[in-house]
């Protein structure tokens, strides 16, 4: 009996086919394929951007920098990146929530299972076809490497980076998850996408924390996103009232992009879509303890920013309110373990309080706290009732 015969492995546009097959089969929404030097711009500039500073306390950007600046540099035996992109467009307006005062609004992208695992997935599987069929070794990446997703997803024509430095896509607008899947296989490259803001700049004027120095430079330390939830220390003053209710993530320079109009609403069902996080009473989620609040977000982007973060950002939202009635829940975390926390608590009172009740409160806790920056926050807050009364 004769050797059994190996099956012929594909090559170029044939593993090509057999690949998208896959990813369409898998629920990815768009593909597409660039080439490893596709993004000759992209080491000048990361540089400058962190020589700006503008990484904020990212430390892992500056440590990645030469990998991530060059795709060869991270894996020298690559032939092939392939984007891919995961629709998560939203059915309503996402800025709606931003009209609740004593709610708290959850971006998009969070409103959903943690796409990290979603996607993930996906990628591994899709990425099974190239090995099988094709013979070639494979790397797949979402978000966590150091990949530059949006330069290279420009590069294979998925979509271009806007002024706001998201991709944005002429048929998904601004909500496409990005996954990235690196191989040894030589597949045909796709055109890359050209820039289609012209003049525009409504995703520049709408940021209420004036994140974008220049058009398609972002400052993340400006960045609400960045700030609630990257952002481990405390907020910065000056940036707390534009935060506004937003306490995970911000949409409004993806909200009100004109290439949304060609969005299409996302299949609820691909990411386990939670619609009880579009918005919420900013009274319940004050009284979460670590527990609670690991059972409310399993699952979710939410739960990786921890606790004491979120209800930090609860309570700058709480500040920003207006709604007297929220106060009692401030007071009650002026108790609260975490320094954040009761530096928020404190800057949350200075907002709905008079300053006859703020010193009252200030008389029994201002020296017996321990921690300095609570007290600086303190020391701020009796002041500034001062300087306006």
């Amino acid at each position: 009996m004769g050797a059994l015969r190996q099956p012929r492995l594909l090559e170029g546009d044939a593993l090509k086919r057999a690949f998208i097959a896959r990813t369409q089969a898998l629920g990815f929404d768009v593909v597409r394929i660039a080439r490893p030097d596709g993004i000759p711009l992209a080491p000048e500039r990361l540089k400058a951007w962190l020589a700006e500073g503008h990484h904020g306390s990212m430390d892992w950007m500056v440590e990645t920098a030469e990998r991530r600046a060059d795709p060869r540099t991270l894996w020298p035996d690559v032939k092939s990146i392939i984007l891919l992109g995961l629709n998560y467009g939203p059915a309503e307006n996402p800025l709606a929530a931003l009209d609740m005062k004593d709610h708290g609004a959850i971006s998009v992208y969070a409103r959903n299972r943690d796409y990290h695992d979603v996607i993930k997935g996906k990628l591994k599987d899709a990425a099974g076809i190239l090995a099988s069929k094709g013979g070639a070794d494979v790397k797949v990446f979402v978000d966590t490497a150091p990949v530059m997703e949006k330069p290279l997803a420009q590069a294979a024509g998925l979509g271009w980076q806007g002024k706001h430095t998201v991709i944005v896509s002429r048929e998904f607008g601004n909500w496409l998850f990005l996954g990235a899947i690196f191989t040894t296989a030589e597949l045909p490259a796709d055109a890359p996408e050209r820039d289609h803001c012209g003049s525009c700049r409504r995703c520049l004027d709408i940021c209420p924390t004036k994140a974008f120095p220049a058009p398609y430079r972002l400052d993340a330390r400006r960045c609400i996103s960045y700030l609630t939830i990257e952002h481990k220390g405390h907020i910065p003053e000056d940036l707390r009232s534009g935060i506004g209710n937003r306490i995970f993530g911000c949409d409004d320079c993806l909200a009100v992009c004109p290439w949304n109009k060609f969005a299409q609403t996302a299949r609820e069902t691909r990411l386990m879509q939670r619609d009880d996080l579009a918005a919420l009473p900013l009274a319940d989620l004050a009284r979460l303890d670590d527990a609670e609040f690991r059972i409310r977000f399993a699952g979710t982007p939410i739960k990786r920013t921890g606790r004491d973060r979120f209800i930090r950002n609860v309570l700058i939202a709480i500040g920003n309110s207006g709604e007297r009635r929220l106060a009692a829940e401030a007071l009650r975390l002026l108790d609260d373990s975490s320094t954040l926390v009761r530096a928020m608590a404190v800057w949350a009172l200075s907002r709905l309080l008079s300053p006859e009740e703020l010193a009252h409160h200030a008389a029994s806790r201002r020296e017996q706290e321990e921690d300095e920056n609570v007290r600086q926050e303190w020391d701020r807050a009796l002041h500034r009732e001062e300087a306006v009364a």
